[in-house]
């Protein structure tokens, strides 16, 4: 694998015409908030007028607007039970997306090209902290391996790209993620948004117990989508090379005590149980951000404080109960 390198000189944002797709997601929606800031053009196409897992349609929007960067935000996503239930979704439905916009982008001889991925790449015993080395050393954890499949193919899909034809197409590896516009579906959520919908209605409701599922020993790593989106802006000024890059805060939390974290944001005062009957997942996903650091970034918000901001979003009406598909 290829180490990260500094781009020669910064790729300038300012100006150029930058596709997020997968705009209306929690992930898009943030990276549009920080390109906007940083004075790009942003592109954007609704799902009603672009199908993403249609290839000639994907095709043509490239060719007709012709952006000069894009960002692969879209994807299907959700926690576990979303995983389980939908397996034929994750992964054709991830496949087909991130397949149509990369290729599509080479057609359209886009300058530049970040890919999003997911901690979940990782194997499932990944030695911890995760560093990008570890990518195909070991069994994949089997709670969420299609939506692994799918993404780690991304990431193979821009190094082709840059070895075969010289593309500019980078990649980053986010760790959990939380903050406004989150999906706040009952089963199909992540943890942050789930244990805030759930304490949220048990607060209002005087429910006396909130179930969180799981053991709540597994250790997690949480990052702010607003400091992940400064990264994505981060990387396409200043990475330029096939070595992807994770993205994270490097600290982790045991899921009990994220609960009780969240409860506290919440205000939600009562005893706390857990469903030892449902899977944790992996017992442990640390990633190692020292390539991302070294390069001059790191994360800047604390969890309590992103937390207290994720939640003013729900209680805005920013959290939705929608469909899993970030489109």
């Amino acid at each position: 694998m290829a180490t990260a390198t500094d781009a020669a000189e910064p790729f300038v944002l300012t100006g150029r015409r930058v596709w997020v797709a997968g705009h209306r997601g929690m992930v898009g929606s943030a990276i549009v908030r920080r390109l906007e800031a940083d004075g790009a053009a942003v592109l954007t196409a609704e799902r009603r007028d672009l199908d993403l897992t249609r290839q000639a349609d994907v095709e043509a929007w490239l060719d007709r607007h012709r952006p000069d960067v894009v960002v692969v935000a879209a994807a299907k996503v959700g926690g576990i039970h979303a995983n389980a239930t939908y397996p034929v979704d994750f992964l054709r439905d991830n496949l087909a997306i991130e397949t149509n916009i990369i290729h599509g982008a080479h057609l359209a001889d886009v300058g530049k090209l970040l890919f999003l991925g997911s901690s979940c790449i990782y194997p499932r015993l990944a030695p911890q902290p995760m560093t990008e080395d570890a990518l195909l050393t070991g069994p994949l954890e089997p709670t969420n391996e299609w939506y692994a499949i799918a993404k780690i193919a991304g990431i193979k899909l821009c190094q082709a790209y840059r070895r075969q034809y010289g593309r500019d197409f980078v990649a980053v590896m986010p760790t959990n993620l939380y903050g406004p516009g989150d999906n706040y579906h009952p089963t199909d959520s992540h943890v942050p948004a789930a244990l805030i919908r759930r304490f949220h209605e048990a607060k209002t409701a005087g429910a006396a117990e909130v179930t969180v599922w799981g053991t709540g020993r597994p250790l997690r790593e949480f990052l702010y989508v607003d400091d992940l989106a400064d990264a994505c802006a981060f990387v396409l000024r200043h990475h330029s090379g096939e070595a992807f890059l994770n993205v994270g805060t490097g600290e982790e939390i045991a899921i009990g005590a994220f609960a009780e974290t969240v409860a506290e944001v919440v205000g939600y005062r009562g005893r706390i149980v857990y469903d030892t009957g449902r899977p944790d997942g992996a017992p442990r996903k640390r990633l190692d951000v020292s390539r991302l650091a070294a390069l001059g970034w790191r994360a800047r918000t604390p969890l309590r404080d992103g937390l207290a901001l994720a939640y003013a979003d729900f209680l805005a009406g920013g959290g939705r109960f929608r469909d899993v598909t970030a489109g």
